[in-house]
């Protein structure tokens, strides 16, 4: 039985270890969005800080991207950038992302 609780421990921790990974991609993805979009709004360096955050927070609404998505479309709205663009640059900032964990 020993061997089998081994086992189980490794799976626990590696299921965790890549929990907490994706949760680090995922925040780093979404900083590098909040960044891109306060360019296109032409924020202050301390208005990029808390829209940063403002993104961030709202990849807690529900699971997947589509939270961001429509908050960065919404704010975004009268800035004529696509939807096919917003995703093209999330798809772009999740593989810079997790190339840094690497």
């Amino acid at each position: 039985m020993s061997s089998f609780d081994d086992r189980e421990k490794s799976f626990e921790k590696k299921f965790a270890h890549d929990e907490e990974l994706q949760f680090k991609i995922s925040a780093r993805k979404n900083k590098y969005l909040g960044q891109w979009v306060s360019q296109i709004l032409g924020y202050d360096q301390e208005k990029e800080k808390e829209y940063i955050q403002a993104v961030i927070k709202a990849d807690f609404e529900e699971a997947g991207d589509e939270d961001v998505f429509r908050k960065i479309k919404g704010d975004l709205k009268n800035h004529n950038i696509s939807d096919e663009e917003i995703r093209e640059k999330m798809n772009e900032f999740n593989e810079k992302a997790k190339s840094e964990f690497k």
